[in-house]
């Protein structure tokens, strides 16, 4: 069984759609799980994700890179908080906002806080989705390491959270804000109508052919004068293509008309 056909029964056992992946880095992680399990081929490794649950958790982890931690670039969120959203906020009184690749939930509960002091009235609906269930499970937990919360500020620290030993524990009222759920990205349809969608630093792993059909899929589900927030470590080169505006760096709206 060459690497091809393993990604084509990766997808025909498990649901996994793995070609949009750029395929020299996929294969190097699972070359290099294989090599630490010792597993001689790929079809016996195969075989193992198919009797071994943790094993194909361990999978799922390796090709996912579930790293996430509230506020990341606190820069970039300070422009979210001071400029994207009160200028959503100022046309709609509730904000539909979804988090593409949440990993275990930081990004969509810093939206959260954010959304709880600026528009506390609201009636918002933040979307949460991964495909790795384990993180979203973690994701609704709400437990943190402090390397997660390095970027939240003292006063919010102190607020929205709840410390216990080196673990912090976010307060009730910010969880109950987001609904998680699995999806996959390259496979599973997108709802519509959001006014902010954020996918950061998860593009990247693709082949610039699928990033292209994300990025028009993202604008389809956004709604006229939706927002699109992309990761510090990713570029937008086509955006007028596809039909974005430029509002700043990493930011980019769909028209009103």
């Amino acid at each position: 069984m060459d690497f091809a056909e393993f990604k084509r029964e990766v997808h025909r056992r498990f649901g996994l759609y793995l070609d949009g992946y750029k395929e020299p880095q996929l294969k190097r992680r699972i070359d290099s799980l294989i090599s630490l399990l010792q597993v001689p081929d790929y079809a016996a490794y195969l075989r193992l994700l198919s009797q071994d649950s943790q094993q194909w958790q361990r999978f799922i982890d390796k090709i996912t890179i579930n790293v996430s931690e509230f506020f990341r670039n606190p820069e970039i969120f300070a422009r979210l908080e001071k400029e994207v959203l009160p200028s959503l906020l100022a046309r709609h009184r509730n904000l539909k906002v979804w988090s593409a690749a949440c990993a275990d939930g930081p990004e969509p509960y810093s939206v959260a806080i954010l959304l709880n002091e600026l528009a506390p009235a609201g009636r918002h609906q933040i979307d949460a989705t991964d495909i790795d269930t384990s993180a979203l499970d973690a994701a609704r937990r709400g437990v943190y390491p402090s390397r997660a919360v390095q970027a939240v500020t003292p006063e919010r620290l102190e607020r929205y959270f709840r410390r216990e030993g080196d673990h912090f524990y976010l307060q009730e009222k910010i969880k109950h804000m987001v609904n998680f759920r699995r999806h996959d990205l390259l496979k599973d349809p997108f709802d519509s109508g959001y006014h902010l969608i954020l996918c950061r630093n998860v593009v990247i792993y693709f082949t610039t052919a699928t990033q292209n059909e994300l990025y028009r899929r993202f604008y389809q589900a956004l709604a006229p004068g939706g927002v699109l927030f992309i990761g510090a470590t990713e570029s937008l080169f086509q955006y007028r293509e596809l039909g974005f505006m430029k509002v700043a760096p990493w930011f980019y709206r769909r028209p009103e008309v």
